[in-house]
Parts: structure tokens; C-alpha cells; sequence
């Protein structure tokens, strides 16, 4: 039924402009503007990620939002130029190599924003 809509990531942020810095300034996002309900959104892709206010926050224990990339590695330097800072990890199942992490048929590899939510870049491997 719903296979055909476009799809709108909601995230929260405490704190709108150090978020909007993040997620222009860094993440290259062009601004799409503020709505009257007080989001502001981008579009990205075929998609929409909005920022709205939340004074409280809240942020996900697990990835909010992922971009998917031709070349994870070429992404990681562009965004750690950016001031990107990427998270490294080593549990079962789960090891970053040069913060990268290879999931059954992609690569990953995961940062934060400014208010906490884990957001991920990802590169499809191809078929074997």
C-alpha cells in the first residue's frame, strides 16, 4: 500500500543550529527550509530527513538514519575532513577496521551527530 510514498526521517534535536551546522556544514546537506510546524528539512536522495525540536531530546540506541554510498572510503576522508568523527568497534560480530565494518553485502561505518543519534554511511558490495 504504501510501497510508492516518499519517506520522511524525523530526527530530534535539542538544539537546532549547532544541528543544522552539523548536518549542513559537515554532512553537506543543502537546507530545504523551515516549516510552519517549527522542522526543518532536507532533501536527500528520493527521500526527506527532518530536524524538528524537541527541548527534552531524545536519541536512538541504534542507527536513525543511514546514506548510502558509492565508496565508503572516499566518504570516510571527506567527511572526517568535514569534522566527522567516527565511532570503532570490537564485540562478536562486530569489528571496525579502519572504522569500517563489512555486513553480509555492504560495508558500514557509523558516526554521531551533534545530539547522540548514531547515523551510518553504507556501501552495497556487489554480487558475488
Amino acid at each position: 500500500m504504501l510501497s510508492d510514498s516518499a519517506v520522511t526521517t524525523m530526527l530530534p534535536v535539542k538544539d537546532m543550529t549547532r544541528a543544522r551546522a552539523f548536518y549542513e556544514g559537515c554532512l553537506g546537506l543543502a537546507p530545504g527550509g523551515l516549516k510552519p510546524d517549527g522542522k526543518f528539512v532536507y532533501a536527500v536522495g528520493g527521500s526527506t530527513l527532518a530536524l524538528f525540536p524537541k527541548a527534552e531530546g531524545t536519541k536512538a540506541d541504534h542507527t536513525a538514519v543511514s546514506f548510502r554510498v558509492a565508496d565508503i572510503g572516499a566518504a570516510i576522508d571527506a567527511l572526517k575532513r568535514a569534522g566527522v568523527v567516527f565511532e570503532d568497534y570490537d564485540f562478536p560480530g562486530l569489528k571496525t577496521v579502519d572504522h569500517v565494518c563489512v555486513l553480509g553485502a555492504e560495508k558500514a561505518a557509523w558516526f554521531k551527530d551533534t545530539e547522540g543519534n548514531y547515523l551510518c554511511i553504507h556501501e552495497d558490495l556487489p554480487a558475488a
